[in-house]
């Protein structure tokens, strides 16, 4: 059951991250591909339909994390106290960015929420990849299993770290490139003529950066916690991962070329899948780990809730993902085809 949950809750973040990932996406680049007004709510009609349904998994795959590993709920939103609040308010400021600004016809409230919308997404990839670089850098975890982070102390990986170092600034740099690229993508694919072209011009510029951060984080990741590789050892199969994710960069080129945008938007997914899963397998058992004692690391074996709860609990979890992708299933197929060439008027259509 603790193998289970602990793919469960990965699952879940992996579906957020794909999911809302390419509205993150959508907002850096709106200000930078859309010329004009008409265009800049193109650019957000492409996601305006989903983005809030888009953010159920993060809402789901907390609430699942809090039931399942207890523990790890309690030590991580109040050593991550800090960064948690700025989050929350970048998803405030890109959600009034995202409603508002179709509702007021001013010049200068039509720029502030515009503003609202890029600057939000641009921060929250940032963070959301500095997070997945504590996990894997590991954090300051004391005897009673609670932390404390600043937002940055000299900037180097050791013992007392803060949320903010060389290494969380790569994977904050990975997260931003890979985002932008894969709303590039799913902007392509939703749009067409100006927009259209400006988007697969950001993509096949990006492609080149992207590569190179994604190499650079492997490296620094192997440098600063060689021990990730055990489980690639103590099981061949895992490095179908790596694999992957090299693939899934080629096609993601091959298929921006031949200006298939579905095809570069799911190798783009393809490679977001596979990056998160490779994280995922390496850190198995483990669901943080310490800087200062191994001994100290939460695990699933220490921060599970009761195996009865966790049977049950599987239960209600089963009908609720049914019903959300449902609704998922229900919500795309309504809002397939490009933007375009659904009907003008009120609200996103």
């Amino acid at each position: 059951m603790l193998f289970v949950w602990f793919w469960l809750v990965a699952i879940m973040i992996t579906a957020y991250v794909v999911f809302d990932g390419f509205d993150l996406g959508a907002g850096v680049l709106h200000l930078l591909i859309a010329r004009t007004d008409q265009e800049r709510r193109t650019v957000i009609r492409t996601v305006g339909p989903v983005w809030d349904g888009n953010e159920v998994w993060l809402l789901a795959g907390a609430g699942t994390l809090y039931f399942a590993f207890p523990l790890l709920y309690a030590s991580g939103f109040s050593g991550f106290y800090l960064p948690v609040t700025i989050v929350l308010w970048l998803l405030i400021l890109r959600g009034l960015g995202i409603e508002l600004r179709m509702h007021l016809e001013s010049p200068v409230w039509t720029g502030f929420f515009d503003g609202c919308f890029a600057i939000s997404s641009i921060l929250l990839a940032v963070f959301y990849g500095a997070a997945l670089g504590n996990v894997i850098r590991g954090v300051p975890l004391q005897k009673d299993g609670y932390f404390f982070l600043p937002l940055w102390t000299n900037w180097n990986v050791g013992p007392q770290p803060g949320v903010l170092d060389w290494y969380t600034v790569i994977a904050g740099a990975v997260a931003l490139v890979a985002l932008t690229m894969h709303g590039a993508h799913y902007v392509a694919m939703k749009t067409s003529g100006d927009l259209n072209t400006r988007a697969r011009r950001v993509a096949s510029v990006l492609w080149p950066i992207l590569v190179l951060v994604t190499i650079a984080s492997l490296a620094a990741t192997l440098l600063i916690r060689p021990e990730l590789l055990a489980n690639y050892r103590s099981f061949p199969v895992l490095y179908v991962v790596p694999v992957a994710v090299a693939v899934s960069l080629i096609t993601m080129r091959v298929y921006r070329r031949k200006g298939n945008d579905v095809g570069a938007f799911f190798s783009s997914v393809t490679y977001l899948v596979f990056m998160l899963v490779g994280a995922a397998a390496a850190v198995y058992p483990n669901l943080l780990l310490s800087t200062t004692d191994p001994a100290l690391n939460i695990t699933i074996q220490n921060a599970h809730t009761g195996n009865y709860a966790l049977r049950v609990g599987l239960i209600f979890w089963s009908f609720g993902m049914a019903l959300a992708l449902g609704y998922f299933i229900f919500i795309y197929r309504i809002f397939k085809g490009k933007v375009g060439e659904q009907t003008e008027g009120g609200g996103y259509l």
